[in-house]
């Protein structure tokens, strides 16, 4: 998804957050008020899930701050025009959005980059990166430029060896036991960043664990086939 898109998301989040704490409620409280399961409240301030206009209506009232309603509709008419904005790139294929990436990371210092669900890009092996774009493909009806596009989110690792640009990189753990592509291809993928923690011009962090030896056990498990184990590492 697009960086404008989920910018826009998390903005819209964290003024819900905002209008709650106002109120002086907790997200238990609230969610119990609205009959919505606690983890709704927390994945609409994160910004990991869009809320509605049926939300948006239901959080005002229950925070009492119905005049915020026209700001956050207006809040999530945006973030629609920042999806469709991505729809219409992808209509010239996935390769056309990786270059115009690389374009902007080439003029930037620092790069700072938060994922909750997938390896980020810069990080993945082509078989990890292979799997998404065909997924991706499939999903949006795009072109069907997975190799081209392959390449090309390739050449922006380019930049992890060379001098001039720092990245920052925070992945939650989720993303280290979503198994994309089979065993062989998440083995490669967690040995390879694995690796990438060292470089002296990366700064990586993954929410609560430790990396370097969880991710080479957890590589060990993807290779010899014991998916069981895999998915119970606790990190």
């Amino acid at each position: 998804m697009s960086t404008d898109f989920q910018r826009a998301r998390e903005a819209l989040g964290a003024r819900l957050r905002e209008l709650r704490t106002e109120a002086h409620l907790t997200h238990r409280e609230l969610a119990a008020g609205l009959s919505w399961a606690h983890s709704k409240i927390s994945k609409l301030e994160t910004g990991k899930q869009t809320a509605s206009i049926a939300d948006l209506e239901a959080w005002a009232g229950a925070t009492g701050a119905p005049a915020a309603l026209p700001e956050l509709k207006n809040s999530l008419r945006r973030l629609e025009t920042h999806y469709r904005s991505w729809r219409r790139q992808l209509v010239g294929g996935h390769k056309a959005v990786q270059e115009a990436a690389l374009a902007e990371e080439e003029q930037a210092q620092t790069i700072r980059v938060y994922e909750t669900s997938v390896i980020p890009g810069i990080f993945q092996t082509p078989d990890y990166a292979r799997h998404l774009f065909t997924h991706s493909a499939r999903l949006r009806r795009s072109p069907r430029d997975v190799e081209d596009a392959v390449r090309a989110r390739m050449r922006r690792q380019d930049a992890l060896y060379q001098r001039g640009q720092k990245y920052r990189v925070i992945i939650w753990e989720a993303a280290l036991y979503a198994m994309m592509g089979g065993p062989e291809v998440m083995a490669g993928q967690l040995d390879r960043l694995a690796g990438i923690i060292g470089l002296s011009r990366t700064s990586s962090h993954c929410s609560r664990s430790a990396l370097s030896g969880q991710l080479k056990y957890a590589s060990l498990c993807c290779r010899i086939g014991k998916l069981d184990q895999f998915r119970q590492i606790k990190m």
